[in-house]
């Protein structure tokens, strides 16, 4: 488990890919306790990413801390931006908006044709930092947090992500190619404003795509910021 920051309040480490964002057996909480060597730590999830999903996340450490970090994200200035291989070339910048809803039983989101119950709105924008062969690395940020929100919008479009196999047919030997990049938020005691970023492992689909300078993303992705 690594933990890039942790105080009395917050606590700031990477999720590998594969383990539940909620305290659950296995969960991220548990793994983090682990790691702090304290089974009885106060360790709250405030946000969550998919299962298949890996990269930054805050995990709040005490209740005071948890309730204000939620308010943040209610009202929009926790921001989050994600870094992912897809499959195509998206245009250099775009801003996606649909109707979304969640069918449960099916465990699956959906594109929705018009608004009806259950049916939320979904937006994210993206910069196109890189290409490859049938492949583009895209930064995004998310304005919403519907399930597999990213995941839907863009495999909409014909864009699926590099090791989709829920909303796109299997192509792809390895795990999903989407990457919490980047979180910023205030701090819930202090007010300070604080920014983390990390690179997505540099291993396939991450070194088949070369970002601006010609390098592969893998290995300049804190150049992930890089203006376009």
């Amino acid at each position: 488990m690594e933990i890039l920051y942790a105080d009395g309040s917050v606590l700031v480490c990477i999720k590998p890919a594969g383990v539940l964002s909620t305290d659950e057996p296995g969960g991220l909480p548990g793994l983090v306790r682990e790691a702090l060597g304290d089974a009885r730590a106060d360790v709250r999830t405030v946000h969550r990413l998919d299962r298949a999903v890996s990269g930054l996340m805050v995990l709040a450490r005490s209740a005071e801390a948890a309730a204000e970090l939620s308010r943040q994200i209610r009202e929009g200035s926790f921001e989050k931006e994600y870094l992912a291989v897809v499959h195509g070339y998206p245009p250099a910048q775009a801003a996606l908006r649909d109707l979304m809803f969640r069918d449960k039983a099916r465990k699956m989101s959906f594109i929705a044709d018009a608004p009806g119950k259950g049916v939320q709105e979904a937006r994210l924008s993206f910069e196109t930092q890189g290409r490859g062969e049938e492949l583009s690395l895209l930064r995004i940020r998310l304005e919403t947090g519907r399930t597999h929100q990213i995941r839907v919008q863009l495999a909409s479009r014909g864009w699926p992500l590099w090791g989709e196999r829920k909303y796109a047919p299997p192509c792809d030997d390895g795990p999903l190619a989407l990457f919490s990049h980047m979180l910023a938020f205030t701090h819930p005691e202090t007010g300070e404003s604080l920014r983390f970023e990390k690179e997505p492992p540099a291993c396939p689909p991450w070194t088949l795509v070369k970002n601006k300078t010609g390098d592969c993303a893998a290995n300049a992705c804190n150049a992930a910021t890089l203006e376009l």
